[in-house]
């Protein structure tokens, strides 16, 4: 079963962060357990750094699904980072505008159009997006290449 890092409870329209382990996945709370998120073919529940090749996509789908599924046995919170700097929009307009988008395929750029600029641009009318903005990320597309590199490297020896 999931676990949230606090014993807060998700309300409709929350962001909900979930942790992958390199990064931060998001989805936006409709109510009753339910999500939606923009969801790059590779991203997978519980797959953590095996979801790194999302890098690389272009085109994601915005599913609606139990919070539960999309989880997995990841750790996730909600999180309202953005509220003191921006007025989030009513809880009826982040609801109805994220129905309205599930089942649609919309494009994917990990800089400016990731499941965090999808979940914020709901919840404030501004797509942000903290994981692409800041020296961390530098660290991690670094690595990601330089893993991704070595197994090639080693690929070829054999």
């Amino acid at each position: 079963m999931f676990k949230s890092k606090s014993d807060e409870k998700p309300k409709p329209g929350d962001l909900i962060e979930i942790f992958r382990g390199l990064y931060e996945h998001w989805a936006v709370d409709i109510g009753d357990g339910w999500v939606v998120h923009l969801a790059p073919p590779s991203d997978v529940a519980g797959a953590g750094a095996k979801s790194v090749m999302s890098v690389a996509a272009q085109r994601a789908m915005v599913k609606g699904q139990t919070l539960s599924d999309v989880v997995g046995t990841d750790k996730w919170k909600v999180n309202k980072d953005l509220d003191e700097k921006y007025e989030p929009h009513t809880t009826d307009t982040i609801v109805k505008e994220a129905l309205e988008l599930v089942g649609t395929e919309q494009p994917y750029d990990i800089m400016t159009q990731n499941c965090e600029h999808f979940a914020k641009k709901l919840r404030y009318g501004k797509a942000e997006s903290w994981q692409v903005s800041g020296p961390m990320f530098v660290f991690y597309i670094k690595e990601t290449f330089l893993g991704l590199w070595w197994s090639l490297c080693e690929y070829e020896m054999n």
